[in-house]
């Protein structure tokens, strides 16, 4: 007869006393102090228990290996959900208690060293498995603890998997091809799961093998196969406060390593100046991520970003209109990702910065804008016959 968790709770109390991974003898007296029944099975069954919620992501973890799911989210004991791509579906798995996901989110931030308590009652962090943990307590959040875990891709995506899928026209492959072979600056643009992140890695791996790459994340997402990759991910601080390594820092420290193009992995704040800085001194080919509902929203989100940064808004726009030539808008509809518009970024007589498109899907079908024949002739002009 299996044990029931209002059972096992207790006998797990008993052996968290013990402060380390108990033995099969360790269960079997813990179950007598219970005055429970003694039995292989329950002994087996209490082990496992313990184990599933020692390691890992405890009752998360059977979901966290599905085939094709990217995010397993957790709305209190009661609710946890996984997305396939096709949005949040509702799983069979239950916490005991809203303790039982305290406890998990707890102990997942302190694997890697993070703090989660009522003093600190939310926390970002990537574990050593690659996933990346969100977590807020009850005291802040209802209907209860919630976890939110995205699930890295096992595949790196090539530029051709991308027009293979459907997910980029032919055409505007040519044109991304021709822009990571002439070092033109770009930003990959889009939504939350919009494939941002995967465009950015596939188009990195175009880069010649010959030239070095400094990338700077917040948290590592970015997979590319390159021969000469070099990874900086920036710290919070430890509970003392101390140790932060901000992605400012970072993008500091990458110019001083000789980049031959140095990517952002997702620019959200005060990096943005120091990445249109180091555009804007000689380091050709520079690329990154942000969030943007489409082309013509960019100019206006730079100018938030940078203003985070110390930047007014003319030096913003006269440091964009400088450093950054192309914008690539990447959209989701159900599980599918694609490529929807290619823009230009141009400066107006009065100093500021639009965007004007040169290519896009419109209801499946790709049209080239008023900016396609000025993003041809840049391209050319930069070397490429």
């Amino acid at each position: 007869m299996r044990l029931t968790d209002a059972v096992i709770t207790p006998v797990k109390a008993q052996l968290a006393l013990l402060g380390r991974m108990p033995t099969a003898a360790d269960v079997a007296e813990a179950l007598r102090r219970c005055d429970q029944v003694v039995s292989d099975a329950a002994v087996i069954q209490v082990q496992r228990a313990v184990r599933r919620d020692s390691v890992g992501a405890g009752l998360l973890d059977p979901l966290l290996t599905l085939p094709g799911v990217t995010d397993v989210l957790v709305n209190g004991p009661d609710r946890v959900y996984i997305d396939r791509g096709d949005g949040p579906e509702l799983t069979e798995v239950r916490f005991e208690s809203d303790d039982a996901v305290r406890q998990l989110a707890a102990r997942l931030a302190a694997s890697v060293g993070r703090r989660l308590d009522d003093g600190s009652p939310f926390v970002d962090a990537r574990l050593a498995s690659g996933v990346r943990v969100h977590a807020i307590l009850a005291t802040v959040a209802s209907p209860g603890t919630c976890l939110s875990l995205r699930v890295p891709s096992t595949r790196r995506l090539g530029l051709d998997d991308w027009v293979t899928a459907d997910s980029l026209h032919p055409v505007a492959a040519e044109v991304l091809r021709r822009v990571i072979e002439t070092k033109t600056a770009f930003l990959v643009t889009g939504g939350t799961g919009s494939g941002k992140t995967t465009l950015l890695s596939a188009l990195i791996g175009l880069i010649a093998p010959d030239q070095r790459i400094l990338v700077v994340e917040d948290s590592l997402e970015l997979e590319a196969d390159h021969p000469h990759l070099v990874r900086l991910e920036s710290r919070p601080a430890n509970a003392e406060g101390a140790g932060l390594i901000t992605m400012t820092d970072l993008i500091r420290q990458a110019l001083r390593m000789r980049p031959d193009r140095i990517v952002v992995g997702e620019v959200r704040g005060a990096e943005l100046t120091d990445l249109l800085r180091a555009l804007n001194t000689g380091h050709e080919g520079g690329c990154a991520t942000i969030h943007a509902n489409s082309v013509a929203d960019v100019p206006a989100r730079l100018e938030a970003l940078a203003a985070l940064g110390g930047l007014n808004r003319m030096a913003t726009h006269a440091q964009v209109a400088a450093g950054l030539s192309v914008i690539i808008h990447v959209a989701r509809e159900g599980r599918q990702r694609f490529v929807r518009e290619i823009g230009l970024l141009r400066r107006q007589a009065s100093g500021l910065v639009e965007t004007v498109s040169a290519w896009r899907l419109c209801d499946g079908v790709a049209e080239r804008g008023p900016g396609w024949e000025t993003l041809d002739r840049n391209l050319n002009q930069a070397g490429l016959t």
